[in-house]
């Protein structure tokens, strides 16, 4: 309950600041979520506060390559022939 009040205080944030824009909400939320993840990781003790540096930086590099090599696809329109 506690994790669902901070996320809700947060947004609550983000809409009295005026941030009506959805890629601005949907790249602060997404923000908000990899903190609590990095937050719930380091609280679990599973590597050290420098490695756990490290392997968070490879994974964002990761993903920034990931997301050069899949560019979304536009969708075309085909129309339909007549007979």
């Amino acid at each position: 309950m506690k994790n669902s009040k901070f996320v809700f205080d947060k947004l609550t944030k983000l809409f009295e600041q005026g941030m009506l824009s959805s890629r601005d909400l949907s790249n602060e939320l997404l923000s908000i979520l990899k903190s609590k993840r990095d937050e719930f990781v380091f609280r679990l003790k599973l590597t050290s506060k420098d490695e756990f540096e490290v392997l968070s930086k490879r994974v964002e590099n990761l993903e920034k390559k990931i997301n050069k090599l899949n560019p979304k696809k536009k969708v075309k329109s085909r129309k339909a022939k007549k007979s």
